[in-house]
């Protein structure tokens, strides 16, 4: 009895995943994954955390290593690019980096998790030395080394969002000077609405970080390396630049091909199939669909790429599948220095984009009862909860303290997902303990402040 052809391009969270299910629910699988990249597979969430010295080693920051999932049976390539999908005669062109030939590998089923390449920025003196990304390992022990040159004294990063933010927070603990720019107005201002940006802001202004926001970058300067960032309002002095400024889908192979939008995002249907028969796609370069939205949009998180995957593995070997995928909430979470928080559905930005109507509620609150100092751990708490105005069905929130809450964002999460209101977030049976939290627990105090009722 031949063996089913599974071929999964792309190694990180989706091509992990994949074979995780694949060997744990079917047998008789042929199942090749191909990865471009020479490293098998960075976890580049975990960047941080090898920049200040909080990780066993960089070759342990990955998702797996090859021989664990040959061992379940998988054949894993890395160097090989995959370059063509013929769908016609069910194969794809794949390319040996290493040695440049091209071989065909034919497929019964074909799983895209293509991934996502950093922003460069169109502007001058993007090619001048020590101008950097920040993805995958090879720019993580670049800048690595950086951080441990004395010669390098300022580091500016261009873009404030999360990476951009972890990018600051290690340059300042390994003693840089920094600046953070962005041309929006707020750091991490499309995550979190103003309310938390503004503590943020403040943490990492009393942390050194210099933020420059609202601001165009005109150039960087320099004659072979990198002496400054320019900008519509002043020049910033720069040994290092580190570019976070935003993804673009890998998907240019796939043009012509594969059904994209006008970005470049990758089009699926209900049950997460392109517009080829038996092409599957998931991660950072597809639309996903979003619960609170109602609608698809670029989701780039571990936790949708594994949902998709495992949606798609159950479904594999459907017809039609029984279900649609269900779509996810997009839920994440960033430590700013001595501040946590974690942020789960929509936000005032992404709302906006998406054409949905949203009402926001700020709290804030201490974490337990009124009889517990400051100075004992009674620290200040803060909440976002966002929702339909006309329903009262939570779209999204935000938790923020210097004590670590971030768990109360998975509960945001699951009422989300379940289509809570703001009533049954109110009255749902919490524990309390007051070492822990208040006589009502903090989110049921949030939904009771967006009710208007008044302070507990």
């Amino acid at each position: 009895m031949s063996k089913t052809k599974i071929i999964i391009v792309g190694a990180s969270h989706g091509g992990h995943q994949a074979i995780l299910e694949l060997t744990r629910k079917y047998k008789n699988l042929d199942i090749k994954l191909f990865e471009a990249g020479d490293f098998i597979s960075f976890m580049s969430c975990g960047m941080e955390l090898y920049l200040e010295n909080s990780v066993t080693d960089v070759n342990d920051v990955r998702n797996f290593r090859p021989e664990d999932m040959e061992q379940l049976g998988a054949e894993i390539y890395s160097n090989h690019e995959v370059l063509a999908i013929d769908a016609d005669d069910r194969t794809v062109s794949v390319k040996d980096v290493t040695t440049g030939s091209t071989e065909k590998y034919s497929y019964d089923k074909l799983i895209l998790s293509s991934g996502v390449t950093p922003n460069s920025l169109p502007v001058p003196g993007t090619d001048l030395e020590n101008v950097y990304l920040m993805r995958g390992k090879d720019w993580a022990t670049s800048i690595k080394a950086k951080l441990e040159n004395p010669d390098v004294k300022n580091i500016t990063i261009v873009g404030a969002g999360y990476i951009g933010v972890e990018a600051a927070e290690a340059s300042v603990k390994a003693g840089k000077n920094v600046t953070l720019i962005d041309m929006i107005d707020r750091p991490l201002g499309n995550y979190l609405d103003a309310e938390l940006t503004a503590v943020l802001e403040k943490e990492l202004a009393d942390k050194g970080v210099k933020v420059v926001t609202d601001v165009r970058i005109e150039s960087y300067e320099g004659t072979s390396q990198v002496t400054a960032v320019k900008t519509d309002e002043g020049k910033y002095p720069s040994d290092l630049v580190i570019q976070a400024a935003g993804v673009k889908p890998n998907t240019n192979w796939l043009k012509g091909v594969i059904d994209l939008d006008d970005r470049g995002w990758i089009k699926t249907d209900e049950y997460l199939r392109t517009n080829l028969p038996d092409v599957y796609a998931v991660g950072d370069a597809v639309l996903s669909y979003s619960i609170p939205a109602q609608t698809k949009l670029p989701i780039a998180l571990a936790t949708v790429v594994r949902r998709e995957v495992r949606y798609i593995i159950a479904h594999l070997f459907e017809n039609q599948p029984s279900v649609p995928f269900k779509g996810v909430v997009g839920s994440s979470a960033l430590s700013v220095f001595d501040y946590h928080f974690a942020t789960a559905g929509l936000n005032t930005t992404t709302a906006q984009k998406s054409g949905v109507t949203l009402k926001c509620s700020f709290y804030q609150d201490t974490l337990r009862p009124d009889y517990v100092p400051r100075e004992n751990g009674n620290t200040e708490v803060y909440v976002e909860l966002g929702y339909d105005p006309q329903t009262h069905r939570i779209l999204g929130g935000a938790v923020l303290s210097t004590y670590d809450i971030t768990a109360q964002g998975n509960v945001i999460a699951l009422a989300i997902e379940h289509g809570l209101r703001l009533e049954d977030l109110a009255e749902a049976d919490f524990f309390f303990q007051p070492g822990f939290d208040r006589q009502w627990s903090l989110l049921n105090l949030a939904a009771q402040h967006a009710l208007g009722e008044p302070k507990f």
